[in-house]
């Protein structure tokens, strides 16, 4: 197969995620001031693309309040920096079974179910350029706890987002996620050319070797738009893999903590070292207006 590397490459961080990461690194952000700051600081390092979570600001775990994401969406709205705001629309879909031989009532403790327009709520409220939808029903490495997203809650929740006008960013976790996903832009749910995100290594989805990359590769449609990462130590490989088999990069804290073994990182330094892979490999590092034209992006004012 030819080489067909990708010469102008957007950068994607990603800021602070929803995994139990906030007692692992003081750099993973918690507060919206300090995901905003975190964002902008990543956007000054040569990201276009933020995505951002929500966390409680006092415990760090995981949050779909509207508020805090209002409050996150605001702050990086009015700084002087800019960048594409890509916000999860991931939560709200967390099943956590009981043991093996009474797997139900359903875990208090984790799951998290609630409905399409409660899911897309924040997104509706704060107008961000891109949503992420993660685009299948996956068993997770944690436990009995797996993502759920049927092919029902994936239509309603796409159409929203299209009639929103924010664009969704597909997250595929293994081919039949990409499978599905063009099953969504034939019906007309989802607009092409799409946006994807190969998300490589997450157990238990497709794993980080390259044949399997590849093959996911291989499965997006020519004209889409995609990006992919890699977790921990696997994060940086995967800037030079993405670009040279066509694609952009996504880094950031909510899938590696480290900048080098035992040295932790933040999320601009992160960004600050694929950028540097990006341009060794002979490609431009392109800012956020070059992605709203390729993308066909709208930009959103900040509230007035």
């Amino acid at each position: 197969m030819p080489l067909t590397m990708n010469r102008e490459v957007f950068i994607t961080c990603a800021v602070t995620g929803s995994g139990g990461t906030q007692d692992r690194s003081p750099h993973v952000p918690r507060s919206p001031a300090q995901i905003a700051e975190s964002a902008i600081e990543a956007a000054r390092a040569g990201a276009a693309v933020v995505h951002c979570h929500v966390r409680d600001p006092e415990t760090g775990k995981p949050s779909r309040d509207p508020k805090l994401y209002r409050e996150v969406t605001d702050r990086i709205r009015e700084s002087e920096v800019d960048v594409v705001l890509n916000l999860t629309a991931g939560m709200g879909g967390d099943m956590v079974f009981g043991p093996t031989e009474q797997p139900l009532p359903l875990r208090v403790e984790g799951t998290d179910m609630a409905g399409a327009a409660e899911r897309v709520r924040h997104v509706a409220e704060c107008l961000p350029e891109i949503c992420t939808l993660d685009c299948g029903t996956m068993n997770f490495a944690e436990a009995d706890y797996v993502m759920t997203n049927t092919p029902g809650m994936l239509r309603a929740m796409g159409a929203m987002m299209t009639e929103l006008g924010v664009r969704p960013e597909i997250e595929a976790f293994d081919t039949g996620h990409l499978w599905f996903a063009k099953e969504l832009v034939k019906e007309g749910v989802l607009k092409g050319p799409a946006l994807v995100q190969l998300c490589m290594g997450v157990p238990w989805g497709a794993p980080d070797d390259l044949n399997t990359f590849m093959a996911m590769v291989n499965n997006v449609p020519q004209d889409w738009h995609w990006s992919a990462f890699s977790l921990g130590r696997n994060q940086m490989p995967y800037v030079a893999a993405s670009v040279l088999a066509g694609g952009n990069v996504r880094v950031g804290l909510e899938d590696n903590l480290f900048l080098d073994k035992g040295v932790l990182a933040t999320n601009a330094q992160l960004v600050d070292r694929a950028a540097g892979i990006v341009e060794r490999l002979g490609a431009r590092v392109i800012g956020p207006a070059a992605v709203r034209e390729k993308l066909g992006l709208l930009k959103r004012a900040p509230k007035g």
